[in-house]
């Protein structure tokens, strides 16, 4: 898509939100809200937007022990989106539309289409606590992955979603959220055409996707199960346990939904499970991701077509953290993935250390992050054989 094509649609949200602001001059119902985005209702309350934008900032660089390089900077913009929710005719009747606006956000390197739109869906809200959703959106997937990446307490999600996630596709859901006897319990599946946002077109092959997750002692405060770190200092402990399972048939991308096209359909079996714990500034949360293929080698689907395989094995992510006095947060992450027998020949066993400090400026829609990594593989904690790396990376996040 050429940039003018970006610039059009850049233009189109800022005369959207100049009209929003003029719409407030005319009618007291439509208000700007500091951090909770530009909102219009019409005077017959048949029509609501919310129109809100957030960016990352990074700076970062990653340095290899072994010696054989000077390391790499990575200094970019990596996430600038726009988004408009709300309702028509009936709030029964709402929608989703995010927009990407940078190449890394746009799956751009493993498909050659810079996939502008990230979220494109419709929703019927049968009752207050069921719901059904037609479009692209986010799968039902594992925790990092249904968390936004705004409200994420490390610059980036860990390297077990890195291999093994499921994300966006396009699909129908349905929610439900009852209770059972006093626990609140939250249940979502999925049906979706299983090749992501990049896919022009289909083949038969379909994914299923579901997930549930228990509370065992009540609802977190203000949703705070979905944002990393207890910025709301829960008053009571509170748990959230969730388990999901996927089935993609017959997909053409390396990782599902994600990846470069292969020229022959992959079918793939993903499993994740996790655990969250928050209690007075204090935050815990773990994650356990497994995805089987029976045949993990294939080739591109291009025309200088090259060999590739699809990830197969499990991982584990645990992070910790304590919300601090003045909006502060120190946390810790350690991550664990194995790669099956059937591909080690490629990929070993790595482990990742983290280590991070935030200052909160306005919860996770101001915030300044600083991050220090420590990765090393097949066990080893040493500068030989390319076996390990350190890196560090300072990212501000602002948005409303």
């Amino acid at each position: 898509m050429k940039i003018t094509n970006y610039l059009s649609l850049a233009f189109l949200f800022i005369i959207i939100g100049l009209t929003v602001v003029n719409a407030q001059e005319r009618d007291d119902r439509a208000t700007i809200l500091n951090f909770k985005g530009i909102q219009y209702k019409s005077k017959d309350s048949l029509f609501y937007a919310n129109f809100r934008f957030r960016m990352q900032n990074r700076l970062g660089f990653k340095n290899e022990l072994n010696g054989l390089d000077d390391g790499k900077f990575d200094a970019r913009i990596r996430r600038l989106r726009m988004r408009m929710d709300g309702y028509i005719y009936t709030p029964k009747i709402s929608y989703s539309v995010q927009l990407a606006f940078t190449r890394s956000d746009q799956d751009f390197d493993d498909t050659g289409i810079p996939n502008i739109v990230r979220d494109a869906v419709v929703f019927y809200n049968f009752t207050d606590d069921f719901y059904i959703s037609f479009g692209q959106n986010k799968l039902p997937g594992n925790r990092q992955r249904v968390n936004s990446s705004g409200q994420l307490q490390f610059a980036d999600r860990s390297l077990v979603n890195e291999n093994f996630t499921l994300d966006r596709d396009f699909g129908i859901s349905f929610n439900l959220s009852k209770k059972i006897g006093d626990m609140p319990f939250n249940a979502k599946a999925a049906i979706s055409t299983g090749e992501g946002r990049a896919a022009a077109s289909t083949d038969p092959g379909l994914a299923y996707t579901g997930r549930v997750e228990v509370l065992p002692l009540g609802k977190f405060t203000n949703d705070n199960d979905y944002q990393e770190g207890d910025l709301e200092r829960e008053e009571t402990p509170k748990i959230s346990i969730g388990a999901g399972y996927s089935y993609n048939d017959k997909t053409k991308r390396e990782a599902g939904q994600l990846g470069r096209f292969v020229k022959n359909p992959f079918t793939f079996k993903t499993a994740f499970a996790d655990a969250m714990f928050k209690y007075a500034g204090f935050a815990y949360q773990a994650e356990y991701m497994r995805r089987d293929v029976d045949n993990p080698f294939n080739v591109t689907d291009e025309d200088d077509p090259q060999e590739t395989f699809a990830y197969k094995g499990w991982g584990v992510n645990q992070q910790v953290s304590y919300l601090l006095n003045h909006g502060y947060e120190v946390a810790g992450r350690y991550t664990y993935v194995m790669p099956h027998k059937d591909i080690q020949v490629f990929e070993q066993q790595t482990e990742v250390m983290e280590i991070g400090l935030t200052k909160y400026m306005k919860a996770h829609r101001l915030k300044f992050q600083l991050n220090g990594t420590y990765t090393f593989k097949d066990g080893y904690f040493n500068n030989n054989n390319d076996k390990s790396s350190w890196g560090a990376m300072f990212q501000v996040e602002l948005g409303i």
